[in-house]
C-alpha cells in the first residue's frame, strides 16, 4: 500500500526514514513490508519499548491544555507568561523551552501550533508501538540523549543498529544539542548504502 501511494518518480529511489515516533516507520516502512523502499532508518530518542519519555507525554499535553493563553500581547510576552504558568508542572527548563516553541501567533492570537485536543484523544495510538514480526536488517541509527533511558531492546530487533548517545541531551536531542544532532544525522546519511 505505501509503495503504491508514493509518486511514481519517488518509487525509483530508496528512502532514508527519520522518525521521532518509531510507529510509522515500523508499521508502514518496515523492511518486511516494503524492503525495496527503505535504505536506512534513523530513530531519534525512541526505542521499541515505550518507557518514561513516551509515557510522560500525556502529562505534558494535559499541562499545555490547562494553560490560559494570554490575549493582546506579543508572542515573546505570551511565551514568558505561559512559561510562568507551566513551571509548576514542568520543572525541566530545556523541556519547557522546547514546548514553548510550539506557541505561535496566528490571525492576531497566540495559539498552540499543534492540536492538543487531537493529540490527547489519540495519544495511545501515537505512542503505542506495533508488535514486531521480524527484525529490520538494514542500517539503523538510534540517536539518543545520554540522559535518556529509552534503549533496552534495540539490538534484538535491529541487528545492524548503531546507538549514539549525545552528551548533555535528554529526550529532545535536536533541541538540547542541535549541532551534535545535525552532525550525527549527516554522518549517518552520508554513509554508502550497505
Amino acid at each position: 500500500m505505501v509503495g503504491s501511494s508514493l509518486r511514481p518518480g519517488l518509487r525509483s529511489h530508496n528512502l532514508s526514514v527519520r522518525r521521532d515516533l518509531l510507529q510509522m516507520a515500523t508499521n508502514h516502512l518496515s523492511h518486511s513490508k516494503v524492503p525495496e523502499l527503505v535504505e536506512r532508518l534513523l530513530c531519534v530518542d525512541i526505542s521499541p519499548s515505550g518507557t518514561s519519555a513516551v509515557s510522560s507525554l500525556g502529562r505534558l499535553v494535559e499541562a499545555l491544555k490547562a494553560v490560559e493563553l494570554p490575549e493582546g500581547v506579543p508572542l515573546s510576552t505570551a511565551r514568558r507568561l505561559v512559561q510562568e504558568q507551566l513551571r509548576k508542572d514542568i520543572q525541566d527548563l530545556s523541556v519547557l523551552r522546547f514546548l514553548l516553541t510550539n506557541l505561535v501567533s496566528a490571525e492576531g492570537r497566540v495559539v498552540w501550533r499543534v492540536n492538543l485536543d487531537a493529540v490527547s484523544r489519540h495519544l495511545d495510538g501515537l505512542t503505542r508501538l506495533p508488535a514486531f514480526e521480524a527484525p529490520y536488517s538494514g542500517p539503523v541509527l538510534f540517536l539518543g540523549g545520554a540522559n535518556s533511558e529509552d534503549f533496552p531492546e534495540i539490538e534484538r530487533l535491529f541487528p545492524e543498529a548503531e546507538i549514539e548517545y549525545v552528551p548533555d541531551a535528554g529526550h529532545w536531542v535536536h533541541a538540547d544539542q542541535p549541532q551534535h544532532f545535525v552532525d550525527a544525522v549527516c554522518r549517518f546519511l552520508e554513509q554508502p548504502p550497505s
